[in-house]
């Protein structure tokens, strides 16, 4: 490919990408940067979710293509809050509380797949000790599910 047609596919890319980014979510380094963690902590699920659910054998398509439409709606979440500081004027409250509360949950998740993955091998136990009390919840609610889906796959009862 030459140089110059690079160019040109990236100043489009640009030239779409930054209006629409910036018309769901506003404007801002801060924004920037919270919309850049929560797509870079949502991979991270994403690949520790995969290697989980290989490791316990509880891996289903149906479910991945599920979680890239949750994925979806997740990301899309501060948009709306993002709308709505716009109608009430709070500058940026709602979209940062509704960014903030979903990279919470997100970075519990991936917590909690790692766990999953076997990952916790790599790290202190005084830090796998804090890291599962603090996604037990998520943990548990993972494992079952995980459960019930290896139960689908096999077609045995719960």
């Amino acid at each position: 490919m030459d140089k110059s047609f690079q160019n040109m596919i990236a100043s489009l890319f640009g030239a779409i990408f930054v209006p629409v980014f910036e018309f769901l979510y506003g404007e801002g380094d801060v924004v920037k940067y919270i919309m850049t963690a929560l797509i870079c902590f949502i991979i991270l699920d994403w690949i520790s979710g995969v290697r989980a659910s290989k490791k316990d054998n509880s891996y289903a398509s149906k479910y991945g293509i599920d979680g890239i439409f949750r994925t979806f709606f997740i990301v899309l979440l501060p948009a709306g809050g993002h709308f709505l500081d716009l109608v009430a004027g709070t500058n940026g409250i709602i979209f940062g509380a509704f960014a903030i509360g979903i990279l919470y949950h997100v970075m519990q998740s991936m917590t909690a797949n790692a766990l999953r993955a076997g990952w916790g091998d790599y790290f202190p136990d005084w830090l796998i000790t804090r890291l599962t009390n603090w996604v037990r919840e998520e943990l548990e609610s993972k494992l079952s599910r995980a459960e019930s889906r290896k139960n689908m796959k096999t077609g045995e009862e719960k």
